[in-house]
């Protein structure tokens, strides 16, 4: 079972290095990360570089992309069997990837694994020792009105490329899209256990923590939009 990690960075340079060097420990000399990095004007390809890591595949865009188009590359581009969403500033437990892989390898019919997660800050510093346990809920109609899904927690198997690609142009993050486009094709799978430290700053990428209502609420109607196109192309 070969392992892809898909990485999107974008003037990451303050923790790029702490977050591969959690990752590659964790990888068979057959598995990858799978890195696209958006024109970054820091050093943050540089750093990527001094690895020197047969397993690190590096893709530099020419132009802009965007955080969602930027995941699609990354995940284009991987070749695993299962397929990890990485972010840029995070630390994974050490243990992240065997507990997910143990989840596939024994339940079949699981197509996503999620984990919980602990919250840290800028300096590493814990401060929240579990950010899901009290909200993940399982289901479309719970996650089109709250999303649950970080891509940064979870894994899927490649099969769901098929209902997961391409990313539709208008939907409001690309993990949102993938959890729900899930609950309909596939079957998710939690893990009670906080397997990532997620970094919380002041550049983190988010869609909804600073957008009105309204435009939660467009967002809201582009993924029910092109849900029901999916299930109508796909049916």
């Amino acid at each position: 079972m070969k392992i892809s990690v898909c990485m999107a960075t974008y003037n990451g340079s303050r923790f790029i290095e702490k977050q591969i060097q959690s990752i590659l420990p964790q990888l068979s000399y057959n598995d990858e990360l799978v890195i696209v990095d958006d024109c970054s004007s820091d050093q943050t390809v540089n750093l990527i570089q001094k690895f020197t890591d047969s397993r690190i595949k590096l893709w530099e865009n020419t132009g802009n992309l965007g955080a969602i188009k930027n995941f699609e590359k990354s995940i284009t581009n991987a070749e695993g069997d299962i397929i990890f969403l990485c972010d840029q500033d995070d630390i994974w437990c050490p243990d992240k990837i065997s507990e997910f892989v143990n989840i596939f390898t024994q339940q079949k019919e699981v197509t996503l694994v999620i984990s919980n997660l602990q919250v840290i800050d800028e300096d590493d510093n814990l401060i929240d020792d579990s950010q899901l346990i009290s909200e993940f809920t399982a289901g479309m109609l719970p996650n089109l009105i709250k999303p649950r899904f970080r891509g940064c927690a979870l894994a899927f198997r490649r099969e769901m490329l098929n209902y997961f690609l391409p990313f539709p142009k208008d939907i409001p993050m690309h993990d949102m899209w993938i959890g729900l486009v899930n609950e309909i094709y596939g079957q998710t799978f939690y893990i009670d256990k906080p397997l990532i430290k997620y970094r919380r700053h002041n550049n983190n990428v988010t869609c909804e923590q600073r957008s009105s209502i309204l435009q939660i609420i467009k967002w809201r109607y582009a993924l029910f939009k092109n849900l029901l196109f999916l299930l109508l192309k796909k049916n």
